[in-house]
């Protein structure tokens, strides 16, 4: 097994973060099990040849970071959000909302079921041929699962959460213990590949923004710059859903705080 140089932890440690936000720092044997087989399908002898290979192809960077993130989802997963959402956050946004368009993103969206459990929340409130307009933008860093996102194909265990009556009402299961999503929740999202560190290519503010259990792998000082980019791209009175072991430092940004995990712009 081809073994990480101190120099060439230090060197990949910094690219990633510096690059992606991602702090890898202790992760070093995580780091070469998983891009060990890469280096090997290459005939590549080192991580230093391997570094100048990603640094020069794109395709080659995406498929290091494929293997570098790990995406563990289900639907329904914090479902306090999803209460949230139904009580407080759709009621509020939609009064008086002439125009009856909710522009929402989930940002990490890894394998697609925090999208599409949003949609089911709206489907389920708002009723057949309501005329609102609410698709979700759903991005990742990770070209791998939003392939998957997109399939909509689920196991058994990623189900386990879900209210009576929806496996039924929104899945189609197939052979081998595995659902596939309906039509008509796949059509209301649309998946983008997006790297949160870049500037935001949104023209128009976004009335919620979920962004769950991606800053824990975010040193703090890039946590709040990417806070402050979810405050500016919120209409007022917008909301802010991150993960129940995740903070915002109120003090710099002026987020109002709800309750544990959920905020809203003023």
């Amino acid at each position: 097994m081809i073994h990480l140089t101190d120099r060439e932890f230090q060197e990949l440690v910094d690219f990633i973060r510096g690059n992606f936000g991602i702090n890898l720092s202790k992760k070093r044997l995580l780091i070469e099990a998983r891009l060990f087989s890469v280096l090997a399908e290459k005939n590549i002898s080192s991580f230093t040849e391997y570094f100048s290979l990603i640094r020069s192809n794109p395709e080659e960077l995406h498929t290091m970071m494929n293997r570098l993130t790990t995406n563990h989802t289900y639907f329904m997963r914090e479902p306090r959000h999803f209460e949230f959402m139904k009580e407080v956050i759709l009621p509020k946004l939609t009064e008086n909302r002439a125009d009856k368009c909710l522009r929402i993103w989930s940002a990490g969206c890894s394998t697609g079921e925090e999208a599409y459990t949003a949609i089911m929340v709206m489907k389920e409130w708002f009723g057949p041929c309501s005329g609102w307009d609410y698709r979700i933008l759903a991005t990742d860093i990770s070209t791998k699962v939003l392939d998957a996102a997109r399939t909509g194909i689920y196991s058994a265990d990623s189900l386990r959460n879900l209210p009576p009556g929806w496996e039924k009402r929104y899945f189609r299961k197939q052979e081998d213990q595995v659902y596939l999503l309906s039509e008509e929740v796949k059509k209301e999202v649309i998946f983008r590949s997006l790297n949160l560190m870049d500037a935001f290519p949104f023209r128009q503010p976004f009335d919620l923004i979920f962004c769950r259990n991606v800053m824990i792998y975010f040193e703090q000082e890039t946590k709040n710059k990417l806070i402050q980019k979810f405050y500016d791209s919120l209409k007022p009175g917008g909301y802010l859903l991150i993960g129940h072991s995740e903070t915002v430092q109120r003090d710099t940004v002026p987020f109002r705080y709800i309750e544990p995990s959920i905020y809203q712009k003023g």
